[in-house]
C-alpha cells in the first residue's frame, strides 16, 4: 500500500522504536536528520512539563535543519503514549502534544478511541503496537491508522508470535501502515520485513547502542557484547512478558533461569514492576537482534550502515529467483 504523506521523507523505512529512560531528544533529533522516524516515551520526560521542553526542542532543531539541508529534509518524529491506567499524566501529556501537533502518535498497552481522535484532530496519525491479530482488530476499530505488530524476539515487551505469521493474519484484512517489530538488526533485516507484508520496520535494541542514546555504558556494553542466547523473557519486572539481557538480571543478584512470575494487576509501568529491581534502569530490556550490534556508534553512522546493507540486499535479490 502507499504510506501517508507523513512519512514522505524516510530515507530509509524504519522507526526507530521508543526506549523508555535511553530515548531523549538527543537521540531523537540524530534519528530525523538522519532521515528514519526518531521517537521518545512521553513518560521519559519528567517532570511533566519537561514534555513541552523536549517538543519544543525537537520542533526547532528539525525545523532549522530542514531550512538548511531542503535537499535533505528530516523525518518526522512519534511520542509514545502508554495508555494503561497506571499512567495518571496521559491527558496532560496528550495536551501538551496536541500543543506542538506531534506527528505520529505510537499507542501502547491500550487502545482509545477519545485518543485516536484527538490526534486526527490535530492532523496526526496513530500506530497501535500489538502482540497478536485480536488486538490488532482491537485497535483498528479503535480508530488507529497503523499497526506495530511485536513478533517474538522483540526487546521490552513482545510477544511470542512468528513474524511470518503475524503479518499474513493481519495483511488478510488490514491494508493500512506496518511497522515490524522483532529482532530486527541489520538493513537485510529490513527488507525482510517489507518482504512479509510490513511497510516498515521497527528497530529498538540497536539504537540503545548509540552514541547519543542516554544508556548506562554498561548497557551499550551489553548490547554490543550480546547475542540472541542472552535474552531472557520474562513478565516478572513489569507484569507483562518482556525481553531482557541476562546479565543485568544476574548483577541485579537474581537467577535468570528460576525467575517467579509477575502480577499484571499489581504492576506500575513507571515505577518499578514486581520486584524492587526497576525495569528498565536495573533490568534492562533488548531484543534478539543484537548478535548484528558489534559497536558503540553515533546514529549518523548507524544509519549509513543499515542503509549501505538494505540497498546490497535488494541488489542481490535481482535475478535470483527469476522462476
Amino acid at each position: 500500500m502507499t504510506l501517508p504523506a507523513i512519512f514522505d521523507n524516510l530515507r530509509l523505512p524504519l522507526i526507530g522504536s521508543p526506549l523508555f529512560i535511553v530515548s531523549g531528544p538527543e537521540l531523537v533529533i540524530a534519528q530525523c536528520k538522519a532521515g528514519i522516524v526518531g521517537s521518545f516515551p512521553a513518560l521519559n520526560a519528567r517532570p511533566q512539563s519537561m514534555l513541552d521542553e523536549w517538543l519544543h526542542q525537537i520542533t526547532e532543531e528539525l525545523a532549522a535543519w530542514n531550512r538548511e539541508n531542503p535537499d535533505k529534509p528530516a523525518a518526522p518524529y512519534a511520542v509514545n503514549q502508554i495508555v494503561h491506567k497506571s499512567n495518571d499524566r496521559l491527558m496532560q501529556d496528550i495536551q501538551t502534544c496536541e500543543k506542538w501537533k506531534v506527528p505520529i502518535t505510537i499507542t501502547s498497552l491500550g487502545a482509545r478511541v477519545e485518543l485516536n481522535d484527538a490526534v486526527h484532530n490535530w492532523g496526526g496519525i496513530t500506530l497501535h503496537d500489538i502482540i497478536n491479530d485480536f488486538y490488532a482488530r482491537k485497535a483498528v476499530e479503535k480508530g488507529a491508522d497503523g499497526l506495530i505488530p511485536v513478533a517474538a524476539g522483540a526487546g521490552g515487551h513482545a510477544g511470542v508470535t512468528s513474524p511470518f505469521a503475524l503479518i499474513s493474519e493481519i495483511r488478510e484484512w488490514f491494508d493500512g501502515p506496518i511497522a515490524l517489530s522483532g529482532s530486527i538488526g541489520t538493513g537485510a533485516n529490513i527488507l525482510g520485513a517489507q518482504a512479509m507484508g510490513a511497510d516498515l520496520a521497527y528497530m529498538g535494541s540497536a539504537f540503545i547502542a548509540a552514541k547519543e542514546a542516554n544508556a548506562d555504558q554498561g548497557y551499550k556494553d551489553g548490547i554490543v557484547e550480546g547475542r540472541a542466547k542472552d535474552i531472557v523473557y520474562s513478565d516478572l519486572f513489569t507484569g507483562v512478558s518482556g525481553n531482557y539481557l541476562r546479565g543485568s538480571i544476574e548483577n541485579a543478584g537474581l537467577d535468570p533461569d528460576n525467575l517467579p512470575e509477575g502480577d499484571y494487576k499489581t504492576m506500575n509501568f513507571g515505577s518499578g514492576g514486581n520486584t524492587d529491581k526497576k525495569a528498565w534502569k536495573d533490568i534492562w530490556g533488548s531484543g534478539q537482534g543484537i548478535g548484528a550490534i558489534d559497536e558503540v556508534r553515533p546514529v549518523q553512522e548507524m544509519v549509513d550502515i543499515l542503509t549501505d546493507e538494505y540497498r546490497a540486499a535488494r541488489e542481490s535479490l535481482k535475478g535470483r529467483f527469476d522462476y
